[in-house]
């Protein structure tokens, strides 16, 4: 089906109900599967970070051969509110605490009253209780929920316990997303809502593409939760929160497009239904151009070595496919149907207000024509100067350093730091097989940085398990580097060996989003400036909008780096967020490269006498107010994930917030202009702008 045929059959202005087939059959095909899926059963999830073939990982597989293997342990630290050293009562008050947990978490048996361990200094003390290992998401939360209480009751005054460990920090993450979809839609719903009025300055037209494009995010979490069920991928709250951002953001940018080429072909056209077709022939290969190449570059994600972002990139294209699908098939029968009509009280009219030689952005844009090579210098070292940002940026968050907010298991656990060794809280452990136990033993405790290292058991298969305390603080360079030597020197003592743990794991995360960084940005690029030479046709053009892409994005790492460190007081920016900001900043900055220089191409091409520079003048005036209007909306719609608690998605809406807008106002605006405008002509090179028809006001018709 050609771009013609397809405006045809969604205007049809012979008949209103044959302009609603498609839109119709996709919104029946749609509802049925969301009836038939239903909701996504993960989004309560925790992020899945630790890669599956990972020695951590490998552990914890094999851990559950071990007695007590399908148990994890919570551990319940009792302090004096005042910091004073425990008496005989408060110790015992710390019994009694662990002891009503063990009830909870194992009722009708009579958990036997263990000792709880005292610190030297006297003002601590700590309880384990194991719980079922196999909970998570808000199944976990709750049953934490349900311990801490347990704790907390009857504790005597100047006394407070809190509860910490593995499953403590996995109960609080999935209790930040307890509620998360409903308060996330909601917020950027509304922000949506508020930016399209401001927009549109109509108090009916902002309805329709919010309706359009809220039936798009329940359709793509259905289609979601189909693949990840169909592929093993897990729609965790993390996934499903970025992917409804993604649909929000992304598919109002396509609804802006769409709805300002419309409302520029009524100034053309008599009838309002060969305006839409018009409006949808023409801006559909730009929606579906900018819709590809962000798919495209989110399917790169399959090959991330991180669980939770090959789910990412899985489940985001297709809500993406879904958005563009829902633009460009249900809006148009619902603005065809609602007429000029639609835009009260501000109705374009044929021959109101055409010209596209005044105005505001035109005057921004004949500003940098006159002076190009001034503009591109400034704003490249401009850009330049905010990439340096990064230099000295820490990346790698600790399991305490996750919450926005004070949480319950990370309190737990600086008291315990203070309190004990650093790594008692979370042992790493060590794996192997039987046989060479003494050899692993002595490799263990020969190792610097180990406090203690105890075998907690053997398995039916051979192998023996010890629980390693080491002598660091969690997650730091210290106790990646201790970890990096007991697998030296355990696989030299058994080659079988394998380390895993707490630490282990986020050492494995950390190499991981390393390997992804260097993997996936490189094929991110290309994908880029794959379908920019597919869509211009040209040898030059591509290259230049690409390393604008790059300067654009780096700038936005570097301000809203040391904006996360600096001014929101975050410790160091998330393993993750370096690569997905990249990848959201590049491939929706494209979106609106590919607006603004597809209409320069046309604009170039309507006229033979038309320079380049002309017809991107031009340009800048046709799409400056959709591009400023589509970039505050998209910033505002990633600003909104900082209403959850987890400070990787509050820095993501920071830097890509930043980063749209600084592509807005800046690249688009002044970079891309400026250096079209001294390139000139030989931009094209070697294809040539072609001319397309239906400029000229149509004469015959009226509006329906």
């Amino acid at each position: 089906m050609t771009w013609e045929s397809l405006a045809a059959a969604v205007t049809d202005r012979r008949s209103r109900l044959r302009g609603w087939g498609p839109g119709l059959g996709f919104v029946l095909l749609a509802t049925a599967l969301m009836v038939l899926i239903g909701g996504n059963a993960d989004a309560g999830q925790a992020p899945q970070s630790v890669p599956t073939d990972s020695e951590s990982a490998k552990v914890e597989a094999l851990d559950r051969q071990f007695p007590g293997g399908d148990q994890a342990p919570l551990i319940l630290v009792v302090t004096r509110t005042d910091g004073a050293t425990l008496d005989r009562a408060d110790i015992q008050a710390a019994v009694d605490a662990s002891h009503r947990m063990r009830a909870v978490a194992h009722p009708g048996t009579d958990p036997p009253a263990t000792p709880p361990m005292v610190s030297a200094d006297g003002q601590a003390a700590i309880g384990v209780v194991p719980i079922n290992a196999d909970l998570s998401g808000l199944d976990l939360n709750d049953a934490v929920a349900a311990l801490r209480s347990a704790a907390t009751a009857g504790l005597p005054g100047g006394l407070e316990a809190h509860v910490t460990g593995g499953p403590a920090f996995g109960a609080d993450i999935a209790n930040a997303f307890t509620g998360a979809n409903i308060t996330l839609l909601a917020v950027t719903a509304s922000v949506v809502a508020l930016l399209l009025i401001a927009t549109y300055r109509s108090p009916v037209l902002w309805l329709v593409p919010l309706l359009v494009i809220g039936f798009a995010d329940r359709v793509a979490s259905s289609v979601g939760t189909a693949v990840a069920t169909l592929t093993g991928l897990s729609f965790d709250g993390s996934t499903a929160g970025i992917t409804s951002v993604l649909v929000f953001g992304a598919g109002t940018n396509y609804a802006l497009l769409l709805i300002s080429r419309y409302r520029q072909e009524l100034r053309r056209h008599r009838h309002h239904r060969e305006a839409l077709r018009r409006a949808v022939r023409m801006a559909g290969p730009t929606i579906v151009a900018s819709n590809a190449t962000v798919v495209l570059a989110l399917l790169t994600l399959i090959f991330a070595a991180t669980p939770s972002t090959r789910s990412l990139g899985a489940l985001a294209a297709c809500a993406l496919v879904v958005a563009a699908a829902s633009v460009l098939l249900v809006l148009p029968p619902l603005l065809a149907m609602c007429g000029r009509r639609l835009f009260w009280p501000f109705i374009p009219q044929p021959n109101d207000g055409a010209d596209l030689d005044s105005g505001l952005w035109h005057g921004v844009a004949e500003r940098v024509a006159r002076r190009p090579a001034l503009v591109a210098v400034v704003t490249i070292g401009l850009l330049a100067g905010l990439a340096t940002g990064l230099l000295g940026t820490r990346i790698g968050l600790s399991q305490t350093e996750q919450f926005r907010v004070k949480a319950d298991s990370v309190s737990g656990f600086d008291i315990l730091a203070q309190h004990f060794p650093a790594g008692l809280a979370s042992p790493t452990q060590v794996i192997a097989p039987t046989a060479q136990a003494p050899q692993v033993q002595r490799a263990i405790t020969a190792t610097p940085g180990v406090i203690s290292a105890p075998p907690t058991g053997t398995s039916t298969t051979g192998l023996t398990k010890w629980s390693v305390v080491i002598d660091a603080a969690p997650s730091s360079d210290q106790a990646f580097n201790t970890v990096a030597a007991l697998r030296k020197s355990t696989t030299m003592a058994a080659p079988e060996a394998l380390v895993g743990g707490a630490d282990a794991q986020a050492l494995d995360v950390r190499d991981a989003a390393a390997h992804d960084r260097v993997v996936l940005i490189p094929a991110i690029l290309a994908v880029i400036l794959g379908v920019l030479y597919v869509l211009l046709r040209s040898a030059l053009a591509p290259l230049i909008l690409l390393a604008t892409t790059i300067l654009g994005a780096l700038a936005a790492l570097g301000l809203g780096g040391w904006a996360s460190i600096h001014l929101f007081g975050f410790p160091a920016l998330d393993n993750s967020t370096p690569l997905f900001a990249f990848l959201f900043l590049a491939a929706l900055g494209v979106d609106y490269t590919i607006f603004l220089v597809t209409r320069a191409r046309e604009e170039t091409a309507c006229d033979g006498a038309r320079s380049t520079s002309a017809g991107m003048i031009r340009a800048v005036s046709a799409t400056g107010g959709v591009i400023t209007s589509a970039g505050v909306v998209l910033a505002a719609v990633f600003c909104v994930l900082g209403v959850l608690p987890l400070i990787v998605l509050t820095q993501l809406g920071i830097i890509v917030g930043l980063g749209i807008l600084l592509d807005t106002f800046v690249v688009r605006t002044l970079v891309i202009p400026a250096l079209f405008t001294l390139i000139g002509d030989r931009i094209w090179w070697p294809s040539e702008p072609k001319p397309v028809e239906g400029q000229q006001l149509t004469k015959g018709g009226s509006d329906e």
